[in-house]
């Protein structure tokens, strides 16, 4: 993958889409795009091909990296609600915005301006931040419980299935931890 300052790195950009319920992983995969841009689209399309007993996807949030005009056009034509970002989120909002009232919503949208609309929303607001308690866990508990930091293996072929063999222990060790839930 290029770095920046120019040249070249071994490396790979693991990918995971978890469920916001259950926090199990539904799709991961490895690419080495340097950049989340290319990803979304491919990570919709692999969730679609899960059997329909699990459900549908209608909404997904995802961090600013995947924000981009091919990827916002894609999640409306497929009917995904998309919640990103368009740039870095404000943390310890101000009274003010708190009490603030729903932005009213544009006329005949774009994409763009959908996403950008429902961002401003106070429902957009509480639903994007469920994703601090999904996905960044996970990858946490990927990188601080399992100690899974840095692929052992080289190629992409081999990184995809070790990528794959994390992603299925992660889904074990939780599936463990929601059955003792149930019990």
């Amino acid at each position: 993958m290029p770095v920046s300052g120019g040249g070249f790195q071994q490396a790979y950009n693991a990918q995971a889409a978890v469920d916001m319920d259950t926090m199990l992983i539904l799709e991961n995969h490895v690419s080495q795009s340097s950049n989340d841009k290319q990803e979304l689209e491919a990570i919709l399309n692999k969730i679609a091909e899960l059997p329909d007993q699990l459900g549908a996807v209608d909404k997904v949030a995802a961090d600013n990296g995947y924000k981009s005009e091919s990827n916002t056009v894609f999640a409306a034509e497929v009917g995904v609600e998309l919640y990103v970002p368009a740039g870095r989120q404000k943390h310890n909002n101000k009274l003010d915005e708190l009490l603030s009232q729903d932005p009213k919503e544009p006329i005949n949208p774009t994409p763009s301006e959908a996403i950008s609309h429902r961002m401003l929303t106070k429902v957009g607001k509480a639903f994007y931040a469920l994703r601090k308690t999904t996905i960044e866990p996970t990858f946490g508990i990927i990188k601080e419980v399992m100690g899974f930091r840095r692929f052992s293996l080289r190629g992409l072929d081999l990184v995809k299935g070790e990528w794959a063999l994390v992603s299925i222990a992660y889904n074990l060790k939780k599936l463990c931890a929601l059955n003792l839930k149930i019990a």
